[in-house]
């Protein structure tokens, strides 16, 4: 049981510079028995009240340094405090406020909400058991106009979808990693780089780009890379979920239409999913 999103901004100040961080926070534990369950007695029962006051004091007492450090916090906390806790996940997603620039300077009090990826982490720990922290980037949109197609796939009587050796390939990404033992990361430093990868595998060189043959193939370049390129992963999930887009058929209109206006399909829409690891 737990308190779900959890909201808060935590300012920070540095003379007259202001940095924020606003996060949702899921908090969840397990207690060591399930009286409460079994026989109406609360006696071990944190509320949810608790819960929640304990993540906003911690923030206000340690600060957000980065996301997985305070998922840390929250449950080393719950570990420490609580003898009855048996295991404690703690879930944590930002907002995305980015520093407002004006004429190439940074502004020194005002952000503006930039949704480039939505950026979280988890831990979890049991009592006597190791702590695992997770992070990852979710709702992620992503696109390229050429270097896509997708042949030679299963057909039967039901197939009606044609080959394509020049599409759009635009998709929706999760992507979810796991670290190995953590020992004074910078979290920041690594989640910046494996984004960078990302956007590396799914584009290619910045002047001709990488062919696709497929979302599926798209998604395992994109795992290879970051496993390559950064040695902190030990697992990593991505999910592509697919959005398409028709061509206009401006026939009846007297125009020729070159892939030059489409309309993306809302649903239903395809999804790729793949979970690679280290030997």
């Amino acid at each position: 049981y737990g308190k779900n999103t959890i909201k808060l901004l935590r300012l920070h100040k540095e003379g007259n510079k202001h940095f924020i961080k606003e996060v949702e926070v899921c908090t969840h534990l397990r207690l060591t028995s399930c009286h409460e369950y079994l026989d109406g007695n609360n006696s071990a029962v944190i509320p949810t009240d608790t819960i929640k006051n304990i993540v906003l004091v911690l923030a206000k007492k340690n600060g957000i340094a980065t996301l997985e450090q305070f998922a840390i916090d929250i449950c080393q906390q719950f570990m420490t405090t609580f003898c009855q806790v048996g295991y404690v996940k703690t879930y944590i997603q930002e907002v995305p406020w980015q520093r407002l620039h004006e004429n190439g300077a940074p502004h020194i009090h005002s952000f503006t909400y930039a949704p480039n990826g939505i950026r979280f982490c988890e831990a979890e720990q049991c009592r006597n058991g190791p702590l695992v922290v997770f992070a990852g980037i979710k709702d992620l949109k992503l696109l390229k106009t050429t270097q896509s197609g997708f042949e030679g796939f299963c057909k039967n009587e039901y197939t009606t979808l044609p080959e394509r050796n020049d599409r759009i390939l635009c998709g929706e990404l999760f992507c979810k990693w796991s670290y190995g033992e953590c020992k004074d990361f910078d979290f920041d430093c690594i989640w910046n780089k494996i984004r960078e990868c990302i956007l590396e595998a799914f584009a290619g060189p910045p002047d001709c780009g990488e062919y696709s043959p497929s979302y599926q193939k798209t998604v395992n370049c994109i795992q290879m890379h970051v496993l390559c390129k950064v040695p902190q992963v030990q697992v990593i999930e991505v999910v592509l979920n697919n959005i398409f887009y028709n061509v206009v058929d401006m026939k009846n209109l007297g125009l020729t239409n070159d892939k030059e206006v489409l309309v993306p399909v809302e649903t239903p829409y395809g999804s790729c999913a793949c979970t690679l690891g280290r030997k």
